[in-house]
């Protein structure tokens, strides 16, 4: 069953849009359909970074949990139903559900299907070449694209792997291996697509990460400060109770002769 024909309306919208880019290449002095795919995807990587974060967030949360996740299932491994209400309970005492992570994804589907039948069937009316390929519309000959496109993939599997997640770390090798193999037969404007969206995506992931660690060092000193505080207020407590015992051994009465 031929499912193209479902995307043909953002299809021909995408076409459109790389055509309109590569207008304003050639308005820019530099016409080139290579560039205007990049701006494309740039632009589209940027309109989605909202769903990015909100992916990546719940990712990271449901991380967080498995250790409390695999305590309840073990707890209640014999009572699949109480298990159930368990995970929702705290599923509900954390804010987070497994299925946050699979909308942002399952709205992009659309758009990143679009994207390939748009992109492998692209007839070019300007000039196809773009850097060392002479044409956009077949397989890059040289593989340095199906090779950038293994690589890329593998930077960002191994960014939004799952820490203990085996699965996810089998896939980190995985599925760079099936990427760099398909790429070879797609076309070369369907790669550089997708190179340049994995290049975005790890750009946008550091700066996730960086913002994460900025909120930690930014917690830090409150929670010094906190435990300085502490820590005076136990030493001063600590001081007033040897004052004390000092001052009632001081008034003790003598014992009569």
């Amino acid at each position: 069953m031929d499912f193209s024909g479902i995307f043909d309306p953002i299809a021909h919208l995408v076409a459109s849009l790389i055509e309109m880019f590569y207008k304003m290449t050639g308005v820019a002095g530099v016409p080139s359909y290579g560039l205007a795919i990049i701006l494309f995807t740039i632009v589209i990587k940027c309109a989605m970074y909202p769903l990015t974060v909100k992916q990546v967030k719940s990712m990271k949360a449901m991380g967080s949990l498995q250790p409390r996740i695999k305590k309840i299932q073990a707890q209640y491994k014999d009572d699949p139903m109480l298990m159930q209400a368990k995970l929702k309970e705290l599923y509900a005492e954390i804010g987070v559900s497994p299925l946050d992570g699979c909308l942002p994804m399952l709205i992009q589907m659309p758009v990143l299907m679009a994207v390939y039948y748009a992109l492998q069937s692209l007839t070019y009316e300007g000039n196809p070449s773009f850097l060392w390929i002479a044409n956009l519309s077949e397989p890059d000959p040289t593989y340095i694209l199906p090779v950038l496109s293994a690589a890329t993939t593998y930077v960002v599997s191994a960014q939004t792997a799952a820490e203990g997640n085996k699965s996810l770390k089998y896939m980190t090798f995985i599925m760079p291996l099936f990427i760099g193999y398909i790429s070879l037969q797609f076309a070369a404007g369907l790669i550089v697509y997708w190179v340049t969206m994995n290049c975005v995506q790890i750009i946008q992931q550091w700066w996730m990460n960086r913002q994460d660690l900025s909120l930690k060092i930014e917690k830090a000193p409150a929670k010094e400060t906190a435990e300085s505080a502490d820590s005076a207020e136990e030493t001063a407590e600590s001081q007033n109770k040897s004052r004390e015992r000092k001052v009632k051994k001081f008034k003790r009465p003598k014992k009569n002769k």
